[in-house]
């Protein structure tokens, strides 16, 4: 538990730092890399579940804020690769429920339920590994800023920001209570159910405690329930090419089926 706390503390840290950073994509207006991933998001999802060609070739994407971000590999690919027991999961029982063979390699059939699993797969990594970039080049104060310029409610976008700036808190409590545990139980002693229990029970009443106070302080300094910051983004005619530009890319991705021209170009050439 404790490490567990002290470890997504420090990935917190580590976003923010990230998002502080200096590249094109940061440099970008919040709503534009917002807009362009809710798009690359629909466009991914979209795909046929057995055109796994056409869902390669979506790494474009990702690979290109990688490269014009400096956001390290290696953070990415930690945070994206955590989701993928999740989306095997959901796609588990695929090849069991689908054996019409849609594909030949080598001589051997492949169905459709393996198929279609590769591609629930790579949805969820695209998706995951955009959203990641986004987060880390931007920061979740800006992305909730360019959420309610487009129109999220002013109440949701404040209640995602208090949550987001105060989980440093709970996480910080939560790591104070496992060492009072720590502390008071004989090496190496686990807490059983009726004690994890109390220190839930402990973590709750604390939070909300320190909540009211936070809130009340909150109050004390102004606050009427909308978050402000000082620095203001403005769409910049960069903007509007980096957003229209990859709308455009994501609609012939989609629609254009690169992966099977690409496939015939090659099939002459080796003809």
């Amino acid at each position: 538990m404790g490490a567990g706390c002290a470890s997504s503390q420090f990935d917190l840290g580590i976003l923010d730092r990230l998002a502080q950073g200096r590249s094109p994509v940061h440099s970008l207006d919040p709503r534009a890399k917002l807009l362009a991933v809710l798009a690359f998001a629909v466009a991914v999802v979209s795909v046929d579940k057995y055109a796994l060609g056409d869902l390669l070739v979506f790494f474009i994407f990702p690979f290109f804020l990688l490269a014009r971000s400096n956001i390290p590999p290696s953070y990415v690919l930690r945070r994206t690769l955590a989701v993928a027991p999740f989306a095997v999961m959901v796609g588990l029982f695929n090849p069991f429920l689908d054996h019409q063979t849609v594909l030949e390699i080598g001589g051997f059939a492949v169905t459709g339920g393996w198929v279609s699993l590769a591609t629930i797969i790579l949805r969820v990594l695209l998706t995951v590994s955009a959203l990641v970039l986004l987060a880390a080049s931007t920061g979740i104060p800006a992305l909730g800023q360019a959420g309610e310029k487009l129109g999220l409610p002013s109440i949701f976008v404040a209640q995602l920001l208090g949550l987001y700036r105060y989980l440093f808190l709970l996480v910080a409590e939560s790591r104070r209570v496992h060492l009072a545990f720590r502390l008071r139980a004989v090496s190496g002693q686990r807490p059983n159910w009726r004690v994890f229990a109390s220190i839930l029970a402990q973590l709750l009443l604390r939070s909300l405690e320190r909540a009211h106070r936070v809130y009340q302080a909150m109050l004390c300094r102004g606050f009427d329930g909308e978050i402000r910051r000082l620095d203001h983004a403005h769409f910049t005619k960069r903007d509007w090419v980096f957003l229209l530009g990859w709308l455009g890319g994501f609609a012939a991705l989609r629609f254009l089926h690169p992966a099977e021209i690409i496939g015939r170009f090659v099939m002459r050439l080796g003809g």
